[in-house]
């Protein structure tokens, strides 16, 4: 359907002249165009968006035209040519547009985008105007997975047209994103020139050198892509069939708190981690020890790790269009995404218990150990590792039927089915960890005064021998995550004589989610047997330090680096083997469980309706309105299988323990909201290259899917006052923006812009944690039963739980619920006492997320473009500054509910497109950022400002063929992750560059 767009004749001529301008162009087939109304200059301004033109210069041309002639803001990337997107990440493509940010996976590559500070959970990614489903596994790949968040990195770009990206809110849009609306879009046949396309590159990354010698895959990986599309009787049918597979063996290397801080203040003396006061202890060995009233963090441990990562994708896409009469296009689409990912990680990692040791603080109010370290003797030097194999699928059938009525009205009908779905790929489950260690480390001390913490470790002569290992615990995991989505949307426009047009529609949308896991884990940490139970051979020697050249100290020579690498299905099929003092050989121990503990299973159905008008009031200064309103319903229903109590035992003097049925059972909750949600966007032509942009609109973000479950999880232990737990919350309201925009833009010559925007969110129903006191159905305790009540009244006091308890065996041992084993050396009877129909119901203190807070957001985008005449030279560069409210407070110990991704960043773009050659070389920064909480409590987790150099070559040999060379971060960044000082080192992130050459060829 052509979307209607009523335009001042001067701003056709020139969006016309620009897309002229900019080279050749492949766009919709002849005799389509010639069925079209056309301006009296021959330039259909509703259809100016389906000319493509090519090159670095044809592509930002495009966008710019986007941008310009769009509804509200929008930016947007459009491919350069066919077959190739600017980058072959799109989330790493996204990032070149002013207010977007991308987050990274480990080994290096854009994953999840950040769109004006909102997270990715917050921003909605659709395909072709459609809802997608959005798949992930927890960290690690273990655990229940909460996030709504869209990985990019699972999509190859090849077969990508364009991706625009709303930032004001449209009634026409789906709902589910306050940072911004993404669409991704692909070829279609009949809106596009014939073409045969094959592509090949080469890929090395660097980064697969930098790993032990038996987890490197191959230095050289390849890529294969291939593009289809033709036309057939006379324009009326049309194929579109792409393809592509990529391999990628890279690495990435970390040093870690991966345990994180315990964070304490100055004064603390009542927890056990607290340093000792002045005066007291070990206080002596302590320099410039926290004040009083500082924040201050000690380790839980330090490690050196080393990870090889080897990744599949395939991706391919069928498009079939027809159209049985002039006025009626319809669309089949059929679109898979398979994306494999293994890898193997070595460790080499030291505890600490919080013990006695020297140690050197920096000045409060937040202090951090400059050194640090403990005495240890006969100590273990952990050396772990671990074994991932995880796969994401993603498959979507979509169907569409654009019909022009007659000249005043369009309609169209689009039916969407997709699914996503993560799931282990590997014999141990999704991810399995076997602890190492070798009982030999002395005195530990670690400097975190660099980029890089240098561990040292008194080891014995000789340092760690094979001879010295043995396996400790482990843990197997399986995870699960599935979403789906089936989506029916109705839409029309109605064209008025007057230049105006009403837009109308209705909408159905079901989503399913299922998150699940489980877990096999065997704690013995003293160890599995002896050294003597396992082979040397299994072993080698290695050293951590030259895996860590990019950051400065891992050439220092107080560095303890020896560790030993391991086969890890050898070692776990030994460990399976080998008895544990009394404890039998465990074979099931190293294998993931397959029936899950945990299962969640939400279902989301929306509803909506959406009327839009809009108009030009052709003035001297002509003004665009489009005044809108959406209508919005959704319905929440979970299941969540939980622990089943059934009753509680009065084990001990002080602790009462819930007894559970040998199976669990699903518990159910619903929810439900509407929200009526308007817009209004104007804009008003200062003059033919001068425009004034205002928007106002409401938007809303939906809770995490683990935030809306409906079980109810109790602690195992309960005290005499009752108990505690948590729980979700189906009844949850979702996120709601209220967004304001001001632009003022300047499109001053060919492809040559330059914009100054100004954004403000108002958001409310932030979501942070209460409690709430709740039973647990009939869960009887015992405190203030018959059995308790009757001690009371023989003159025992209820704070003397010894003489109740005594009271109780001597008198009722034996009858219901009273079990007596005896009396212990201090006198008092033991045994246990359980809770009977008729006692009270007991009561806990469940957790459980709540909307409570409000707060806002607000910032700058700036950005221009320019074009140097006929040189082929060229700059595209912008900076975005972001500020909040919803900020973390370091010198707070309690609960905080930040915005997580809040952050400034910054591009800057360099190409020369003339002739045969495009060059490109394109900077990315983003200043520090909050990626999350945890940690041992509430802590902060800050990601360290970063920037990254990418090059990208190309020469056009011939019309048909294409020659190319990429480098992704050419200047080898490392990537830094800190606590509430840049001393509490949590994660530091060595990755490499990557170069890719590639082959193009056009049949």
């Amino acid at each position: 359907m052509k979307t209607y767009k009523a335009v001042p004749r001067k701003a056709m001529l020139t969006s016309a002249l620009l897309a002229v301008l900019a080279g050749p162009a492949w766009a919709q087939d002849p005799a389509a165009r010639e069925t079209s109304t056309t301006a009296p200059n021959g330039v259909d301004p509703t259809t100016l968006d389906a000319v493509q033109v090519t090159g670095i210069r044809g592509s930002l041309t495009s966008s710019m035209n986007l941008k310009r002639d769009s509804q509200g803001v929008v930016d947007g990337i459009v491919a350069e040519d066919i077959g190739k997107f600017p980058d072959t990440n799109l989330a790493e493509s996204l990032q070149r547009i002013s207010g977007v940010s991308i987050d990274r996976t480990s080994s290096g590559e854009g994953s999840k985008v950040t769109v004006r500070g909102i997270g990715p959970d917050y921003n909605l990614v659709l395909l072709n105007g459609r809802q997608m489903p959005a798949s992930n596994l927890g960290n690690g790949g273990a655990g229940l997975n909460g996030s709504r968040s869209f990985d990019f990195a699972n999509i190859a770009s090849e077969s990508i047209s364009a991706v625009e990206v709303y930032k004001t809110t449209r009634a026409d849009n789906p709902t589910g994103g306050i940072g911004a609306t993404i669409n991704i879009k692909t070829l279609r046949p009949l809106e596009a020139a014939p073409v045969v396309s094959l592509g090949l590159k080469a890929v090395h990354d660097t980064s697969n050198d930098n790993v032990p010698r038996t987890l490197q895959g191959s230095n050289i990986t390849g890529e294969l892509s291939g593009i289809f599309s033709q036309t057939y009787a006379d324009g009326r049918f049309g194929v579109a069939l792409s393809a592509s597979h990529q391999e990628r063996d890279s690495g990435f290397n970390q040093a870690t708190v991966a345990e994180g801080w315990a964070t304490l203040r100055g004064s603390d003396t009542t927890d056990w981690r607290a340093l000792p006061q002045p005066g007291t202890g070990y206080a002596d060995r302590i320099t410039n020890r926290p004040g009083p009233d500082d924040i201050y963090g000690r380790p839980q441990n330090s490690a050196y790790n080393v990870n090889a990562v080897q990744r599949q994708r395939t991706n391919g896409q069928a498009t079939f269009q027809w159209k049985p009469l002039d006025n009626v296009t319809t669309t089949l689409d059929y679109t898979y995404v398979e994306n494999k990912v293994q890898q193997q990680r070595s460790e080499l990692s030291v505890w600490f218990n919080y013990g006695p040791g020297d140690s050197t603080w920096t000045n409060g109010p937040v202090a951090a150990p400059i050194v640090y370290s403990e005495d240890v003797v006969n100590g273990d030097v952990a050396m772990g590792g671990m074994k991932l194999a995880t796969k994401n699928n993603m498959e979507a059938v979509g169907f569409n039927v654009e019909w022009e009525v007659n000249d005043a009205l369009d309609m169209t009908f689009d039916y969407n089915r997709a699914s996503a779905e993560s799931q282990p790929d590997g014999p141990y489950g999704s991810a399995g960890v076997l602890g190492v260690a070798a009982y030999v480390r002395g005195k530990t001390t670690v400097d975190y005064s660099g980029d890089l913490p240098i561990i040292n470790i008194a080891l014995p002569p000789g340092g760690i021998q094979a001879s010295d290992a043995l396996v400790t615990g482990s843990v197997f995991q399986n995870s699960y995550n599935k979403s789906e989505v089936e989506q029916l949307q109705a839409k029309g426009v109605f064209r008025f004589a007057d230049y105006s047009a009403l837009d109308f529609g209705v909408g159905h949308t079901k989503v399913d989610n299922r998150s699940a896991a489980a877990i096999m884990q065997r704690d013995s940490w003293g160890g599995v047997g002896t050294p003597a139970d396992y082979d040397d051979s299994i072993w080698y020697a290695d050293d951590m330090a030259k895996y860590f050249k990019a950051f400065s100290g891992h050439n220092d020579p107080r560095l303890t680096g020896q560790f030993l690498v391991f086969d890890f299905d050898r070692l776990r099929d030994r460990a399976a083997q080998v008895a544990n003092g009394v404890e039998p050989a465990c074979p099931t121990c190293y294998v993931a469980p397959t029936a899950y503990s945990e299962d969640i299973r939400t279902t989301e159905t929306s509803k909506s309706a959406y009327l839009q008008y809009r108009t030009t009031f052709d003035w001297n200064m002509p003004l665009h309105i489009a005044a809108g309103v959406r209508y919005e319903e959704t319905e929440v229903e979970s299941q969540a299988l939980v622990r089943v109590p059934t009753s509680i035992s009065w084990n001990s003097l002080n602790e009462f323990n819930i007894t559970y049925a040998d199976e669990g059972a699903f518990v159910g909750g619903k929810g439900k909201y509407d929200y009526i949600l308007p817009n209004l966007d104007l804009k008003l032509d200062l003059s033919e290259s001068l425009a004034l942009r205002g928007s106002y609109s409401r938007s809303l973000g939906r809770p995490g899917w683990t935030q809306i479950e409906s079980g109810q999880r109790l602690d195992n232990i309960v005290r005499t006052q009752g108990g505690t737990g948590s729980r979700g919350n189906p009844a949850l309201e979702p996120l709601l923006s209220d967004n304001f925009d001001l632009s003022l833009e300047w499109y001053y010559g060919e492809a040559s812009y330059a914009s100054v925007g100004f954004f403000r969110k108002n958001i409310k129903n932030f979501i942070s944690n209460t409690i709430a006191r709740e039973d647990a159905g009939s869960l009887h305790t015992p405190v203030g039963g018959a059995y308790w009540n009757e001690a009371l009244a023989s003159g025992c006091v209820a704070t003397d739980t010894v003489c109740i308890r005594n009271y109780i065996f001597t008198n009722h041992a034996g009858d219901p619920g009273v079990t007596s084993t005896g009396v212990n050396s201090a006198g008092q009877q033991t045994g246990s006492i359980v809770g009977q129909p008729g006692d009270p119901i007991a009561g806990f203190d469940v957790t459980l997320p709540a909307n409570q807070r409000s707060d806002h957001l607000q910032g700058w985008e700036v950005a221009v473009q320019h074009l140097f005449g006929q040189s082929g030279f060229g700059v595209a560069a912008n900076y975005t500054k972001v500020k909040s409210g919803l900020t973390f407070d370091n010198l707070s110990l309690g609960d905080q509910y930040p915005m997580i991704g809040l952050s400034d960043s910054a591009n800057a773009v360099l190409f020369y497109d003339k002739n045969a050659w495009q060059v490109r070389a394109a900077y990315n920064w983003r200043d520090k950022f909050l990626n999350g909480i945890g940690g041992q409590g509430p802590n902060p987790n800050y990601t360290e400002a970063y920037g990254q150099l990418d090059l990208n070559i190309s020469y056009a040999v011939s019309e048909q063929l294409t020659l190319s060379l990429e480098a992704i971060n050419l200047t080898d960044e490392t990537m830094r992750t800190y606590s509430r000082h840049t001393n509490m080192l949590r994660y530091a992130t060595q990755t490499g560059p990557r170069y890719m050459f590639g082959v193009r060829y056009k049949f």
